[in-house]
């Protein structure tokens, strides 16, 4: 497709409107203008927006600059208007020479994806230079004898201009004895001869002064002159003739000083010192030659005597001239083409077009990394590049356009792995022997949040003592992230749930910065033993991503509970217990048992029974562990019939808590039943007849029914598990931690003095609890077994029964508790 783009400077375009014209192509894909050189900065070269088929935004958005590979920045973007636009004077002279064609490549690169457009400016020639001689005066000797028709080679004018508005013809001022002809050379330049058309006279004309003019293609004509001075000399008839009028040879690039170029011959007819040849270079041979070459005058050996460069001057064009040494002096002259032939001296260049930018670590498979070009000055095969990537590496190098690649990634990339690349790339000519160069590209990974927080724990477990001060801290939890920056930025929180039916949020509290988990309240263990906490770890990345964690807290009983007297019932009541004894009584009489509980657990539950006072200490006597009250004698006459007893109970906790009950007992003659006949009574007497009576019994006979059943299959059990033991729960080994399958019971075994005690712990420790707890002594006649009513505080006010087994002495206690259902 051809389109033409007219050329906006109105100023310009009036001076120019007849010789040139504006003109983009896209040719492959590729984009190209043509525009005449010397243009005003600021002029337009094309809507580089629409050509490209991008808006105007995505000029800012997307950062779009001007790459030229002429190193020059002679174009610039017109951020508003999406234009090309030229920036600096263009002199197609300077930039392209004599060639033919001259066209700058300019890469169009945006970011964002990173993508890069190739664009060709073609810099059209316009009559800018006039033909030029490089000498304004050339001087000829010529003998008055010489023959018609001999011919002079005159200096050759230069046009920097390429085309029509090159060097085109010369002309001569009008004379009567020489003539203007033109003679093609091998390079297909044309060089003025002077031709003798008339015999020369010195007697009459001794001087001739002619004016050469050079005239170009271009429109309008432009010329430049050399004035021509010819000096009539008397006869010496022959000039040196060269074998050959133009020579031809070739020198390696990276020849040595002193390297033998071509030795000349010229030879002259005349004898003697007329026929004496020396040589020189012509007078109008440029300085950069003359520095260059040398020749012996009379060999005529040329030889080098300076250093060539293929990429300075690819070929040499000298003029020799051969004087003899009559009188007057004769000349021939001749021309040597010189050319030079390239080797691999140059290594490549690497050139970075556009800087790389960080990639994102979840780039996607042939993502444009950077913009690279490679060149070499060298020609043919020593400037052929190739480019090569380190193996195993995760980027490749994709070619788009002569000598210009992207940088792509071919793998998967993981920033946490490799936060930076440097890739290294080698470029390598295909001369004999090859040249190379090298060159780093630093690559840099941006952070993708691509990974979750991560706890250094699957789950915490934290022991907290009971009654702790609000506010001070549980636990401290944490996390880490493997990503940067903001994607590495970790909040805590907990996640909602309910501990007994309240939100835990109103149990504690998190940091939201350190993880660190504050208690909001004291905690009562008798309440709550263990509740669990579900904290969120999220870091900042967008989206956000997160992982959760477990905190198990178990609360650690403390000894805050002191012993809870149950029976006697007047004593949970806070009255004084009025008891009644026979005088008759004998020595280890069962007068009463005092009966208590502890809510703590453990040994801060591990209740004793002390005889604190009495009227008569020698009377009585508390069973350190069952709480009995026995007679230690017989009583007598002489003792009072009322006796008061105060009896202390202890709890195994640190530090120690303690209760007191006192007992009165009543002595009486005469009375025969024990005043408490544990086989016979189920409760104490109740003063509400009828209906009520008959309630009572009927429950307290279903509850002893049920403590009994499970009392026996606990003890069959038992039996089973120790069957190498006479005793149910002779080895702790046997019996500890038992767990039934139906109602979740722990078995614990102490045989610590000698005490048998088995506690057995039944249910989650967030419920309500029931115990069933049998207390027997080796010196007690009777077993107990005590069935506690559920309650959920530690004040046990209402015995439901009291029942009597006899046991044998080696007598232990048991204590029971089940779920029960919310």
């Amino acid at each position: 497709m051809t389109k033409t783009i007219g050329y906006r400077d109105w100023r310009w375009q009036v001076l120019w409107w007849h010789h040139f014209f504006l003109l983009w192509t896209t040719i492959n894909g590729q984009t190209r203008y043509s525009i005449p050189e010397e243009l005003k900065q600021g002029s337009v070269v094309g809507n580089l927006a629409k050509d490209l088929s991008l808006g105007l935004s995505d000029i800012l958005d997307r950062k779009m600059h001007i790459a030229s590979e002429a190193g020059e920045q002679y174009f610039s973007v017109d951020a508003g208007k999406g234009e090309l636009v030229v920036n600096d004077r263009i002199d197609r002279e300077a930039l392209c020479g004599q060639s033919a064609s001259c066209v700058l490549t300019l890469q169009v690169v945006v970011q964002n994806p990173l993508q890069s457009h190739r664009i060709e400016v073609e810099i059209r020639d316009i009559n800018d230079n006039s033909p030029n001689f490089l000498t304004q005066e050339i001087n000829l000797k010529i003998p008055e004898s010489v023959a018609l028709g001999r011919r002079f080679p005159l200096e050759s004018a230069k046009d920097p201009d390429v085309g029509s508005n090159s060097l085109k013809t010369y002309s001569l001022s009008k004379n009567d004895y020489f003539a203007l002809k033109s003679k093609d050379t091998k390079n297909g330049k044309a060089v003025p001869e002077l031709v003798l058309e008339k015999p020369l006279d010195r007697e009459k004309t001794a001087l001739h002064q002619l004016l050469l003019t050079a005239l170009d293609g271009g429109n309008p004509v432009k010329s430049g002159t050399c004035t021509i001075i010819i000096t009539v000399l008397d006869n010496n008839d022959n000039f040196p003739i060269f074998n050959e009028n133009e020579y031809k040879v070739s020198l390696k690039e990276n020849s040595t000083k002193g390297t033998f170029v071509i030795k000349l011959k010229a030879s002259d007819a005349d004898d003697g010192v007329n026929g004496e040849v020396k040589y020189y270079f012509g007078s109008r041979t440029p300085d950069f030659v003359l520095s260059t070459f040398d020749i012996n005058e009379i060999t005529g050996q040329i030889i080098l005597k300076g250093a060539l460069d293929y990429e300075s001057a690819k070929s040499y064009l000298i003029d020799i001239t051969a004087k003899d040494r009559g009188i007057p002096e004769m000349e021939g002259n001749c021309r040597v083409q010189l050319d030079i032939e390239d080797i691999n001296d140059n290594a490549p260049e690497i050139v970075l077009t556009s800087k790389p930018s960080p990639v994102p670590e979840d780039a996607p498979s042939g993502t444009v990394v950077a913009l690279i070009s490679a060149r070499d000055f060298d020609s043919g095969n020593n400037g052929r590049v190739m480019l090569q990537l380190p193996k195993r590496s995760p980027f490749t190098l994709k070619p788009s356009y002569s000598n210009n690649y992207q940088l792509v990634t071919s793998g998967a990339l993981d920033r946490e792995s490799f936060s930076e690349y440097n890739i290294e790339i080698t470029a390598t000519d295909s001369g004999s022997p090859p040249l190379s160069s090298k060159k780093s590209i630093p690559v840099g990974i941006s952070d993708v949040n691509d990974n979750p927080p991560m706890f250094t724990q699957p789950f915490y477990n934290v022991y907290l003592k009971e009654n702790g001060v609000p506010g001070s801290i549980l636990y401290s939890v944490s996390a880490s992230d493997l990503d940067f920056g903001e994607n590495a930025k970790i909040s805590y929180s907990i996640l909602d749930s309910k501990v007994q039916d309240v939100s835990v949020s109103s149990y504690v509290y998190i940091n939201s910065d350190n993880g660190s988990i504050y208690s909001m309240h004291s905690f009562d263990y008798e309440k709550l033993k263990v509740f669990q906490i579900q904290v969120q770890a999220k870091d900042q990345g967008s989206p956000s991503l997160s992982s959760n964690t477990t905190v198990h807290v178990f609360i650690l009983d403390q000894n805050d509970n002191a012993p809870a007297v149950i029976y006697p019932s007047s004593a949970v009541l806070g009255s004084l217990s009025h008891q009644r004894m026979s005088r008759s009584a004998k020595a280890g009489h069962l007068v009463t048992k005092v009966t208590a509980v502890d809510a703590d657990s453990g040994h801060n539950a591990w209740i004793s029974y002390k005889l604190a006072e009495a009227t008569d200490a020698s009377l009585f006597t508390v069973n350190l562990y069952t709480g009995e009250v026995r007679t230690k004698r017989a009583a007598s006459e002489q003792d009072d019939s009322s006796q008061r007893l105060l009896i202390e109970i202890k709890d195994d906790g640190e530090p120690m808590q303690s209760a007191t009950v006192t007992v009165s007992i009543l002595l009486e003659d005469g009375l025969h039943e024990p005043i408490l006949d544990l086989r016979q009574k189920t409760a104490e007497p109740s003063r509400k007849t009828g209906r009520i009576t008959l309630y009572l019994m009927l429950s307290l006979a279903s509850v002893s029914v049920l403590s009994l059943v499970t009392f026996l299959i606990l003890a069959v059990k038992c039996m089973r598990n120790s069957s190498s033991s006479g005793s149910c729960c002779m080895r702790r080994s046997d019996c500890d931690n038992y767990k039934n399958p139906n109602r979740n019971m722990q078995i614990q075994l102490n045989t610590d003095g000698p005490i048998k005690y088995v506690e057995v712990l039944g249910g989650d420790m967030m419920s309500q609890s029931q115990s069933f707890r049998s207390c027997m002594s080796p010196m007690s006649e009777y077993s107990d077994f005590t069935l506690i009513k559920p309650s959920s505080t530690t004040d046990f006010t209402e015995v439901i029964s009291v029942l009597d087994a006899s046991l044998p002495d080696s007598t232990w206690t048991f204590e029971s508790q089940q779920v029960s259902r919310q």
